[in-house]
């Protein structure tokens, strides 16, 4: 889709909810439409913080999750990402549906795992391309996100709520 069209395609969105009015969203719809997101979502944008304390973004496919509270992905130790973490487990995930217009931010902490029981239930058939000693290989580990709070955007509303 091209970029003036998507944007087009917001501004119509907006002008046509401005028009026929906007009804509030409570704290419980934007939690239940935020799960919908979240299991919808195949990919994230993740955020960590690097050595000077500047935000680096990083698209990361989502393997799992545990309602929006909890989000596991996997990457290479040896991974830029992996170093961040284990130094600043701070961290944000953002869920895009750009045919919806609505957006999940969730705000948080990342724990790199490492433990052969977690790796083995979080493994996928194919990843021998990335890992090809398979799950044993020590370059593969999972990253756990645990959501502290959460910021849902839809139909020109943004709601905030604490998990």
């Amino acid at each position: 889709m091209k970029n003036e069209t998507v944007i087009q395609k917001g501004i119509e969105s907006a002008q046509k909810l401005s028009m026929n009015g906007i009804r509030p969203m409570s704290t419980g719809e934007a939690l239940r439409k935020s799960a919908g997101l979240l299991e919808r979502s195949e990919i994230a944008m993740v955020g960590s913080n690097d050595q000077d304390g500047y935000p680096n973004i990083k698209a990361m496919f989502k393997i799992e999750a545990e309602g929006i509270n909890n989000i596991w992905f996997s990457t290479n130790t040896s991974s830029k990402r992996v170093s961040q973490f284990r130094s600043d487990p701070r961290a944000c995930v953002y869920f895009y549906d750009h045919e919806r217009f609505s957006g999940l931010l969730l705000v948080g902490d990342i724990e790199v795992v490492t433990d052969s029981a977690c790796k083995q239930r979080l493994w996928r058939q194919g990843w021998e391309a990335y890992y090809p000693q398979g799950v044993t290989d020590p370059e593969y580990c999972a990253l756990q996100f645990a959501a502290r709070w959460g910021n849902y955007y839809h139909g020109l509303q943004n709601v905030s709520f604490d998990l």
